[in-house]
């Protein structure tokens, strides 16, 4: 029932120093300079000195039950297994669908999102695939939001993609108003994820909404925004404007994005140029695949993107851009759960979820905690899916 955590150097994300946290059950129940022990107490001591505690990482975008088929029904990429999700320091996942709304469904989107969660993380999902008219389970993606609990937005809708449905800007104006008032009345962040493809409007369609409706900039997230320097570019005005800008840890040039802006790199860049760094974000399009089209648009190879990029690239942001482990965990934990209002998530604070990786002097993950569950030990999982072992 109780677990402490004896002085860690808690980034939380601000830099605590050395303290002990007690774990008790999904929650953490107290962080002090020392913790001392009730005699007569059961309690599990775990020896942190050396090592360095950060809030569980949240993927705000990646493919639970798989994603692409771009390359037709053999490159349809697998569900989503436990054991690959948490060993990256993963602790919460938004899922979503991505090109392919067809033969992937919304309903199994929510299945997988409540398997997961009963396996141990914590889950969410949006409404929707790249189409507009969106998949939805209601019929509006305003009521699935309302309706159903793991519902918190829409995405990836696809913009400016030869995959896209090609959505005017009343198309995205109504989507965005929807997913706003269901945001509204169900309490939720009503946030649209827009997948940003290599296409030359870029971002303009969507500002063009936000600058001629009510609608905030904060309503919606373009997502895979380093995927060419234009694009990233555009996106660095968009968050001084003040919306989100999402870097995609899966799309760099050794992903095989030969024009993509490596992710810590773009967060360098971004900060040096004057973003606010609670408007930067970074996910990993994690299980969706990579698809490499020639210049005519046929797809001419593909691959699945891996979810350990958005550690590694956090890694690289310390320690090659010389950007503080503080400000780097922001991007991934605590910018993520206060962008999609994601309660007790995000902070190492009191009462809210267990959600910690424990790191060694070099920055390499050795434990993971998710809602109070160790799930990696000695930077190996020890928990499993359902279905891993067999």
């Amino acid at each position: 029932m109780f677990t402490l955590l004896q002085q860690a150097h808690v980034i939380s994300p601000e830099d605590l120093g050395l303290k002990d946290i007690l774990l008790c059950g999904e929650k953490i129940a107290a962080i002090e300079e020392k913790i001392e022990i009730p005699a007569g107490w059961n309690i599990k001591v775990i020896d942190m000195e050396g090592k360095t505690v950060i809030p569980g990482l949240i993927d705000s975008h990646i493919h639970l039950i798989g994603g692409g088929g771009e390359g037709g029904p053999a490159t349809r990429t697998p569900e989503v297994l436990l054991s690959k999700v948490t060993r990256c320091g993963v602790t919460t996942v938004i899922g979503l669908l991505g090109t392919d709304g067809n033969t992937r469904h919304m309903e199994s989107l929510l299945a997988k999102a409540r398997g997961l969660e009963d396996e141990g993380l914590s889950t969410f999902i949006y409404a929707g695939a790249y189409q507009i008219p969106t998949p939805t389970i209601t019929g509006s993606v305003r009521s699935d939001i309302i309706l159903i609990d793991k519902i918190i937005g829409a995405g990836e809708i696809a913009v400016s993609d030869h995959r896209s449905a090609q959505p005017t800007r009343e198309d995205l104006q109504k989507l965005l108003a929807e997913a706003r008032v269901g945001g509204m009345l169900s309490g939720k962040a009503g946030i649209v994820d827009f997948h940003m493809g290599d296409g030359t409007r870029g971002l303009k369609d969507i500002k063009y909404v936000m600058e001629n409706t009510e609608i905030p900039y904060t309503q919606c997230v373009p997502t895979h925004v380093n995927r060419n320097p234009h694009l990233f570019e555009e996106a660095l005005e968009w968050a001084k404007a003040g919306g989100y800008m999402d870097i995609t840890s899966g799309v760099s040039p050794a992903s095989g994005s030969a024009h993509a802006v490596k992710p810590s790199k773009a967060i360098r860049r971004a900060i040096d140029s004057g973003v606010p760094l609670n408007r930067i974000l970074m996910s990993s399009d994690g299980n969706g695949s990579v698809p490499v089209f020639d210049e005519q648009g046929n797809t001419i190879g593909v691959g699945v993107a891996n979810q350990k990029s958005m550690f590694t690239e956090i890694q690289d942001a310390v320690l090659e851009e010389k950007i503080s482990l503080s400000d780097a965990v922001q991007i991934v934990s605590t910018n993520v759960a206060r962008a999609y209002k994601l309660k007790n998530k995000g902070n190492i604070i009191v009462g809210f979820d267990a959600d910690l990786v424990v790191l060694d002097k070099n920055l390499a993950i050795q434990q993971v905690w998710a809602k109070g569950q160790l799930m990696v030990e000695n930077g190996n999982p020890i928990v499993f899916g359902t279905f891993e072992n067999l």
